[in-house]
């Protein structure tokens, strides 16, 4: 079953959930478990995409913009569509919970300020549906490489 975990920082803006993905996705990809990180729109795609070259700072995170139609060439993907893969990890930077979520072994939630409210209805989700969840409270994680 799919574990999901929740990832509250105490930064209240969304730039900081786009730069917590970063080090999430470097860590999964440290660790050879490939990433599909799900975004709302192609806007918020990009920028993530142009996040990734740099950040964190001097480590270049190996990703691309996923087609709709082209299998995944790197191991880590952003999309706002259905993704390619069926394993690994789930990053969901949009709203709501995506109806795929169930076919990756991980799902990361990050929560900020702005999206707090919506973290909760997602948590109710995931939690009414029986899925296992786990709750990270962090502060000061980008002092930490």
């Amino acid at each position: 079953m799919t574990r999901v975990d929740f990832y509250i920082l105490e930064d209240q803006t969304l730039d900081a959930s786009l730069r917590f993905a970063c080090r999430l996705s470097l860590k999964a990809y440290l660790s050879r478990q490939p990433v599909h990180i799900h975004v709302a729109d192609t806007k918020t795609a990009s920028d993530l995409d142009e996040l990734m070259w740099n950040y964190p700072k001097h480590r270049f995170v190996p990703h691309e913009i996923a087609a709709s139609k082209q299998p995944a060439s790197s191991p880590i993907q952003i999309s706002s569509q259905m993704p390619h893969r069926n394993e690994g990890l789930l990053i969901n930077l949009a709203l709501d919970v995506p109806v795929f979520f169930g076919r990756f072994d991980r799902v990361a939630e990050i929560i900020v300020g702005e999206t707090k409210e919506q973290g909760r209805q997602r948590y109710s989700h995931y939690r009414d549906r029986g899925y296992p969840l786990h709750h990270h409270e962090l502060s000061d994680w980008e002092r930490t490489e």
